[in-house]
């Protein structure tokens, strides 16, 4: 199955207060753009890994381990103990832009393998878990294009 995340932008930021934790507390407005990556799932023939990331498009440092879509499903896994799977992720949205690439990833992967796998996982459920993965996760499980 093959999904297409789409970028955001923010139309406005408004910062309330910083938090202990070191954030800060925002209002913002989202607003879906045209501008995606392309995820895909496939159950992998081979078990010899629980995942396989597969990467190309605009070049991304770092461990697959710390892929925002690779940590999607490895919550996922850890609650439904899903079968190995090969991820494959074209990246067309600019890296440390502020467009939201890593958590659109995230979340898709999300409704990828709810769908994929049937968890009959609801949107409520999916923002839950989307929440944990990063601040504006959630935003991408209701999306509308």
């Amino acid at each position: 199955m093959i999904i297409f995340p789409n970028a955001k932008i923010n139309l406005g930021l408004n910062i309330i207060e910083k938090r202990t934790d070191g954030y800060h507390n925002l209002e913002t407005v989202f607003y879906p753009v045209p501008v995606e990556d392309a995820l895909e799932i496939k159950v992998a023939e081979k078990a010899e890994h629980k995942f396989i990331l597969h990467q190309s498009g605009i070049a991304m440092a770092g461990k697959a381990e710390d892929n925002l879509a690779v940590r999607a499903y490895r919550l996922l896994d850890r609650e439904f103990d899903l079968p190995p799977i090969e991820i494959y992720l074209y990246k067309h949205i600019p890296l440390g832009a502020g467009l939201g690439g890593g958590s659109a990833n995230a979340a898709f992967m999300l409704k990828l393998l709810n769908e994929r796998f049937g968890l009959q996982l609801d949107t409520g459920q999916l923002e839950k878990y989307a929440t944990i993965l990063g601040a504006d996760c959630a935003f991408f499980i209701k999306n509308i294009r």
